[in-house]
């Protein structure tokens, strides 16, 4: 038996890597910002060490306890995860900030319709 090899070209989906450090997160508190209605986008270009694109996520003692924070974040990646790649841009630092019961509750076509306006508005078209 022959394997199946498709012929159709791969599209290059740019690295998403995740910021852990502190400094990284301060940065970006010190950038461009736009908020949603789910979740609060800050946005930073890196200088010439961008090779991909970063992102990070918080959510404060405000949304909730650490199941309710937890659950957020884990909305916030998964939208991140489809909309980045498509809408981001490479060399530039991503955070989402969680918000008090909209994250979690909101629709997940809406969070990410969301990310992808915030997304919009920092990097307005040339």
């Amino acid at each position: 038996m022959r394997p199946v090899v498709s012929s159709c070209p791969v599209p290059k989906i740019p690295p998403v890597s995740v910021l852990r450090k502190r400094a990284d997160f301060l940065a970006a508190a010190r950038a461009r910002r736009q908020g949603t209605a789910s979740m609060m986008v800050q946005a930073r270009k890196r200088g010439e060490d961008g090779l991909g694109m970063r992102v990070g996520f918080t959510c404060s003692k405000k949304v909730g306890n650490a199941v309710a924070r937890n659950r957020a974040k884990r909305r916030l990646r998964a939208a991140a995860h489809e909309v980045l790649p498509v809408s981001g841009r490479i060399g530039w630092d991503y955070v989402l900030i969680g918000r008090k019961d909209i994250t979690a509750e909101r629709p997940f076509e809406a969070l990410k319709g969301d990310l992808i306006h915030a997304l919009k508005k920092l990097h307005p078209a040339p």
